[in-house]
């Protein structure tokens, strides 16, 4: 079972807040990609499952994406979002918690004007509504965030999380220093994960290549193991610097030889394990 962990989907004339695909940085990807579209890419790469990863701060693209995956077989987890700094926060959990393919939740801290948004103690609280239903969360991070996440992983034993596209290193610029310290105390925590995700995007879209991606998936590995890693295409956005099948091909070979467990782990068992995908 080959499974990508990280994906998403968008309609533009749903009522969704997609102000960020309207700037000329994001022209290439200013169109509506759903379910159809990606299976066209799934079935070119060998790849039986996908999770899709919320884009939006809005519980009604919960329900749509929901329906989605009832309509389309290979969409194996929905990560939505609920409002972690809300009082309803657990009334908006137990509308979807129970839904067989509701498997996390995510929030795009990156963008949020507070860089220490993560640990204030309304979120926290809010996280821990999540470790007690056993709701894994997705950790949305900058570099600058990525400090944060040790914090996360004591102050929540219980509760797994997943770093997303490696915290956003600075893969352009071939610079690890100010990531690869807080990427090994993060990995110290045993509930803490990865996703080998998002790194084109990081990188030159223009002239990346494989070898560029090395040394920080070399990094991720050698902190967290197979077991924490977890293969994300990070589709649609990596089409601005490459297509899917580009982005699928440069991990396999960035990876190299590897035993055909660790293979198994990467690329779809530790997302099966860390998200439960029935």
């Amino acid at each position: 079972m080959i499974i990508d962990a990280h994906q998403h989907f968008w309609q533009l004339d749903k009522p969704f807040q997609y102000g960020w695909l309207h700037t000329p940085e994001h022209a290439a990807i200013c169109r509506s990609y759903l379910p159809s579209d990606l299976k066209t890419h799934l079935n070119a790469c060998g790849i039986n499952k996908s999770v899709f990863v919320q884009t939006q701060h809005d519980v009604a693209e919960n329900r749509w994406v929901l329906e989605l995956a009832e309509q389309n077989d290979f969409i194996a987890g929905v990560v939505g979002w609920v409002d972690l700094a809300s009082e309803e926060c657990e009334s908006q959990l137990a509308e979807f918690k129970d839904h067989p393919k509701f498997v996390g939740i995510r929030h795009v801290v990156q963008d949020e004007p507070n860089e220490d948004f993560i640990v204030q103690p309304q979120i926290l609280r809010g996280l821990k509504v999540l470790q007690k239903h056993k709701v894994p969360y997705d950790l949305l991070f900058y570099i600058q965030h990525l400090k944060h996440a040790a914090t996360l992983g004591a102050e929540l034993p219980e509760l797994p999380m997943v770093i997303d596209h490696l915290a956003k290193p600075k893969i352009r610029d071939q610079i690890t220093t100010g990531w690869i310290d807080d990427l090994k105390a993060a990995a110290k925590f045993p509930n803490i994960f990865c996703k080998l995700s998002g790194m084109v995007t990081e990188a030159n879209w223009e002239t990346w290549k494989p070898a560029d991606l090395k040394p920080y998936v070399e990094a991720v590995l050698e902190a967290f193991g197979p077991d924490r890693c977890m293969y994300g295409s990070d589709w649609p956005v990596c089409e601005l610097a490459g297509s899917y099948e580009q982005v699928y091909n440069a991990l396999v070979e960035v990876l190299g030889p590897i035993s055909d467990s660790e293979r198994t782990a990467i690329f779809g068992g530790t997302a099966q394990k860390f998200y439960g995908l029935k």
